[in-house]
């Protein structure tokens, strides 16, 4: 399997100019990096302005390997293959390798770039790409890339140090400043020389002169740390080192690299605005920075996300006056390590009176808007801090919990809370504090720990009786003068403390029934399955010639095919739902089929819009405005992927296509209105999209001026 690596970008507060003459000190040979055995120039090419220097070296590599493995490969050393090609008018340096040795066996191909900060002409931006190919290689081909991947990884960490090596070395030798290229007929190319006899710039054939009055020489190499000066010059698809450092944490650089990779797919494939870096890392780290499984929840996730309108649930949800007043749980400030604290006092709730009162799902509405809520507070803390704080702490107090907690309903909703909380806010728990567990505990632990992914569960700490107030407990954890007073601190905490719901408040099954189905159907979508065979047809009844039709859809699993048809009659349907002077048919079932199969293409109806192919995890939005009274049909029908469209994908997107053509059903979720053509002022998407943040759009454009048809749009 191919192995990738993509660096952040890293932010040099040095003109390009010195940049390159720090670079070039580490030729022919470099102390730093005792792997870097020597090199040979094996071309060189300047253009007559001396713009543009093109310099092909063979590099000797000293590789860290058992001596086994280089006995059985019968090699001391690896050569490489590095082509710079330096323009100094454009100010760019790009850097190409391969490898020489072993490279029907080995595939390694690196790519690297110096290019001057978009913002601030004085910085320099670097970054860098690899992969890593293993065909074959005496059967240690699993030992070989661990190898390769850990001597590469080394090398980015020390590529930094180098640079700033030698600018202090330049610095110390007085040179702080170097004059940008420019055309001259005086100066002519000199031949590459030692640096110790150099007289002019090895980065410019210019000459070095003192920085210019005003100049700071004295400031030494460092990378720029403002959000401000990384965020707003860094393209949407990169991230600046210093930002992930200091908002998301100290990653490894093959994380790194996931997590540029994961942002850059979610970029690519949906358009438009993508969830924030803290949220993708989550999702990488609970699937140990597999790409392809983070990307799978993380996609399912987006999708649920959009579905129920979680995006502004903080604005939307107004808790009941139950939960106000029999909810024992609140925030209260924070733990020792800056994370936002929420407390719960579960055993002093009742949990079959808030199930009774309010139902299953209005408790998991409310669940999710305390954990959006901490991730809003996290975000705060972070800025606060001055260092990355991406989860919070939970302290559970379990006095008086007994058997009537382990009321079966109430268990039920409490396991539906925990597998929609581990799908879809993972990594968002950073610790557990389960106070005085009662003898009644591990009944319910053994009822819902197989419901817990593995990771949390590391992060409980169960304490018994009042084993929590001495050394090892709650002053581990939280600082003293925080402790709420019924934990026997001094801190006044106003966190509800629950009680019995009062019978009165109970409500019918079917009531609780009926407000269930309101809540979660409060979505302005729909849920369709399209099979092969098998399209999913809507009708739309047109009244008024010349109103529009808007939709906006999601492609949740498989590739489809979007078509919109126009017909003078109506088809068979089994139930109609009639909106305003328009209907919208939508039967029983989540797919349906309208178009008569005697019907034919031409003479019973015909197609309005080109076909648009959509793939798996876009977004559509779009409008149709209408030349006929009459049935228009949007269609949704499975598209089969050509055997020979998979041989230019990579080996991962392979894989997924693979899996993708071997099912036979796709989904999709929709929305559709009609606007009369008076209330028309231009191509419309729903509400819900356009204010989601995590909405995922789709690049695809068609319009047709002929019919007066719709504009595919995006944001």
């Amino acid at each position: 399997m191919v192995q990738k690596y993509q660096s952040p970008v890293r932010v040099y507060k040095y003109s390009f100019e010195l940049i390159m003459a720090a670079y070039e000190r580490r030729f022919p040979t470099c102390h730093l990096i005792p792997m870097f055995v020597g090199s040979d120039i094996l071309s060189d090419f300047n253009s007559e302005d001396g713009a543009v220097t093109v310099v092909e070296r063979k590099c000797k590599l000293d590789v860290d390997a058992p001596r086994l493995i280089k006995k059985m490969a019968g090699v001391d050393y690896v050569y490489f293959i590095q082509k710079n090609s330096l323009n100094r008018r454009d100010r760019t340096l790009h850097i190409e390798a391969h490898n020489e040795t072993f490279s029907n066996r080995i595939v390694v191909h690196e790519y690297c770039c110096y290019t001057v900060h978009p913002d601030n002409e004085e910085w320099t931006c670097f970054e860098q790409s690899a992969s890593l190919d293993i065909k074959s290689f005496f059967g240690f081909e699993s030992t070989v890339e661990k190898i390769a991947m850990k001597q590469y990884t080394s090398n980015i960490r020390k590529g930094k140090e180098i640079i700033e090596y030698y600018l202090n070395q330049m610095e110390q030798e007085g040179i702080a400043y170097l004059p940008r290229w420019s055309p001259s007929p005086v100066l002519q190319p000199v031949k590459s020389i030692p640096t110790s006899e150099r007289p002019v710039s090895p980065a410019q054939n210019i000459p070095i002169t003192k920085a210019p009055e005003g100049h700071n020489s004295k400031e030494g190499p460092r990378l720029a740390t403002s959000p401000s000066e990384t965020l707003s010059s860094t393209p949407d698809d990169k991230l600046d080192a210093d930002y992930i450092k200091r908002y998301l944490g100290d990653l490894t650089p093959l994380q790194e690299s996931c997590l540029i990779r994961l942002r850059q797919w979610l970029q690519e494939t949906h358009k438009g605005k993508i969830p924030k870096d803290e949220h993708i890392l989550r999702f990488l780290r609970a699937r140990d920075f597999n790409i392809d499984k983070a990307r799978e929840i993380l996609c399912q996730s987006l999708t649920w996300r959009k579905q129920h309108q979680v995006d502004y649930l903080l604005s939307t949800w107004d808790p009941p006056q139950v939960l106000h007043d029999y909810y024992a749980g609140g925030w209260h400030h924070h733990d020792k390590d800056g994370r936002p604290l929420y407390m719960l006092r579960l055993g002093q709730m009742d949990t079959k009176g808030l199930v009774r009162a309010l139902g299953e799902e209005s408790l998991l509405r409310h669940v999710l808007s305390i954990n959006e809520e901490g991730l809003r507070r996290c975000e705060e803390n972070t800025k606060v801090f001055g260092r990355p704080i991406s989860c919070w702490t939970c302290l559970v107090d379990l006095e008086g919990l007994n058997m009537r907690h382990l009321w079966r309903p109430g268990v039920k909703a409490l396991l539906r809370i925990i597998e929609v909380v581990e799908a879809n806010y993972p990594e968002t728990l950073g610790r557990l504090l389960i106070l005085r567990a009662p003898r009644v505990f591990p009944v319910l632990w053994t009822l819902v720990s197989p419901f817990i992914d593995e990771n949390t569960r590391k992060k409980f700490l169960i304490y018994a009786g009042n084993d929590y107030q001495g050394p090892g407990g709650l002053v581990d954890y939280i600082d003293k003068e925080i402790i709420p007073d019924f934990l026997g601190g001094e801190c006044m905490c106003e966190v509800p403390e629950g009680g019995l719901v009062p019978k009165a408040l109970y409500r019918t099954p079917e009531e609780l029934e009926s407000e269930d189905v309101r809540l979660w159907t409060e979505t302005i979508y729909q849920s369709a399955s399209v099979f092969k065979g098998s399209p999913h047809e809507i009708m739309i009844q047109i009244v008024d010639a010349s109103s529009v039709i808007t939709w906006d859809f999601d492609v949740c699993k498989g590739d489809v095919v979007f078509n919109i048809y126009h017909s003078k009659r109506a088809p068979q349907v089994p139930k109609k739902d009639t909106i305003g002077a328009h209907g919208i048919t939508s039967p029983v079932g989540n797919n349906v089929q309208l178009i008569d199969k005697v019907w034919q293409l031409g003479r019973d109806y015909s197609m309005v819009e080109s076909p648009l192919t959509c793939k798996e995890g876009e977004s559509v939005q779009g409008s149709h405005v209408t030349r006929w009274p009459g049935f228009y049909i949007l269609q949704w029908k499975f598209h089969s992927m050509p055997a020979c469209a998979t041989t230019s994908l990579s080996r991962v997107d392979d894989v997924l296509a693979s899996l993708q053509v071997s099912s036979h059903k796709c989904k999709v979720m929709y929305y559709t209105e009609i606007i009369g053509s008076e209330d028309f002022r231009g191509s419309m998407t729903s509400l819900e999209s356009s204010h989601s943040g995590f909405s995922q759009l789709s690049a695809a454009t068609t319009s047709s001026s002929q019919s007066h048809s719709s504009s595919m749009i995006s944001r």
